[in-house]
């Protein structure tokens, strides 16, 4: 395809801001309420289950009682909140990261389809049983809750391949077929963890709603002692975060062990709340059998969800640069378009003006707000978070130029520049601009002939010609939404 046809291929789309809040910082929390209440729901249909069975034995007298309460209260939780974030996802990530999401459902759409098949039944049984659970015999009571747990996990089952696919999409890429990036290398260690985090929410937010019910103290311990036997897969996480860290790329590892100070911090979060839950569970409840009240309780799920926030903080960096591994970078450009916008420039096609087009004095300013816009805003504001201001304050010009034009390689977990040294200059000037405090007047460096050599210079040596960043992939997503 020739170089100019491969630059107008790139889809513009129209553009969302979020003020002082960076983007992914938007999906980003917006993610983590939903896979929290999503795996309580998933965690929680397998300990309705046990409690089921429980009460129809006549192991436990008080097993029927809680486990109307708390599926009331799931329902509450997981069916309305969830339901609500959930949509909230589909409709903030369209707007923040389009293309990849069109890539995720152009490639897996009737995955998808299998995923809210299961989503459905899970809701329908789950309304049945909300409604007339309390009037059938515990034999149906169990086959129902059964159903609900079962389609519960098996939407877990088929989302956890698409997610695990975008960091690890194996033999996919090489144009293996859906099957192979669905089933993907970190598929089932991711799958395991997820199931055993479940299992970890259901048993905590129990032994809240335990410390709630109108019974003597001895039957709430008993009933907390049962929902903690959910807690003993806990013992598999170290074996299992091994196995996700063996299984991804070489350097997406080194960003959580070392490589990037903010996902090493996190991945030491998420590791140190889960082994005080844990050590929590299995000395105190498991081995001691304490009765724990409900502070003590609320501490603990507030520790899991610490755990749950600091891990998606975690799979969502191990990605970068990219959002889909060796695909699409994080800024919805793929490797294969680098040339082209090396050739015609990364904004000459953007449709969408600036909306505060008149604040900037000179054209090459409104040029670098629209690279801004296009390249960086999904990772970085201009004055709020993870601002460049405060990032690249203190640079001089040469080092903002060189350190642009080499970004893959003076901060490697970031995308290449995807365009020529005019559009470097362009949103270097910018930075310079809002440092300054944005005057009135500013000059305009578009002629400077000497420093559009260096950066071009610079470009050259960062990827030769345009070509593709390192790693980038020939599958045909290049064209794709």
């Amino acid at each position: 395809m020739p170089l100019a046809s491969l630059a107008a291929a790139l889809p513009y789309y129209p553009v969302n801001d979020y003020g002082p809040a960076m983007k992914g910082m938007v999906i980003g929390g917006l993610g983590i309420v939903h896979v929290f209440l999503a795996q309580f729901a998933i965690g929680g249909g397998m300990l309705l289950c046990y409690f089921q069975w429980l009460a129809q034995t006549g192991r436990e007298p008080h097993a029927r009682r809680f486990l109307d309460g708390y599926f009331k209260i799931l329902v509450l939780v997981s069916f309305v909140t969830g339901a609500l974030t959930g949509v909230a996802m589909w409709f903030t990530t369209i707007q923040i990261s389009a293309r990849t999401i069109g890539l995720m459902v152009d490639e897996f759409h009737w995955i998808w389809a299998i995923e809210w098949c299961f989503f459905s039944l899970e809701i329908a049984a789950g309304y049945t049983f909300l409604k007339w659970g309390d009037r059938l015999p515990d034999t149906w009571r169990l086959r129902l809750l059964a159903a609900y747990a079962l389609a519960s996990w098996m939407s877990l089952f088929w989302i956890n391949g698409i997610l695990s696919w975008q960091l690890t999409p194996g033999a996919w890429a090489d144009g293996a077929g859906v099957w192979a990036g669905l089933f993907n290398p970190s598929f089932w260690p991711s799958l395991v963890f997820r199931t055993t985090v479940a299992m970890a929410l259901a048993a905590l937010a129990a032994a809240v709603v335990i410390n709630t019910m109108d019974v003597d103290r001895e039957a709430r311990r008993r009933l907390i002692l049962r929902a903690a036997h959910l807690l003993a897969p806990m013992a598999l996480m170290p074996p299992l975060g091994l196995w996700y860290l063996a299984v991804i790329p070489d350097d997406s590892r080194s960003w959580l062990l070392g490589g990037s100070i903010a996902m090493t911090m996190f991945v030491g979060i998420a590791a140190g709340a889960s082994v005080l839950v844990g050590a929590y569970a299995a000395i105190g409840l498991l081995l001691r059998r304490l009765y724990i009240n409900g502070a003590t309780a609320t501490l603990l799920l507030a520790l899991a969800f610490g755990a749950t926030a600091a891990g998606e903080f975690v799979r969502e960096g191990a990605r970068k640069p990219y959002t889909v591994r060796d695909v699409l970078y994080s800024n919805s450009i793929t490797p294969d378009e680098l040339a082209g916008l090396r050739a015609r420039g990364s904004v000459v096609d953007d449709p969408y003006p600036l909306r505060d087009a008149a604040r900037y004095p000179t054209a090459q300013l409104q040029t670098g707000a629209k690279v801004f816009r296009l390249q960086c805003a999904v990772c970085h504001t201009m004055r709020g978070a993870n601002a460049l201001v405060h990032l690249a304050g203190t640079w001089t010009p040469e080092q903002l130029r060189m350190n642009i034009a080499k970004l893959q390689h003076t901060k490697p977990f970031m995308p290449p520049f995807a365009g020529p040294a005019s559009e470097v200059e362009a949103i270097a000037q910018l930075i310079q601009w809002e440092v300054a405090g944005a005057p009135r007047a500013w000059p305009d460096t578009t002629g400077d002939a000497a420093a559009l050599a260096r950066i071009a210079g610079w470009l050259d040596e960062a990827t030769p010609a345009g070509r593709p960043g390192a790693g980038a992939s020939d599958h045909r997503a290049g064209g794709r939404p």
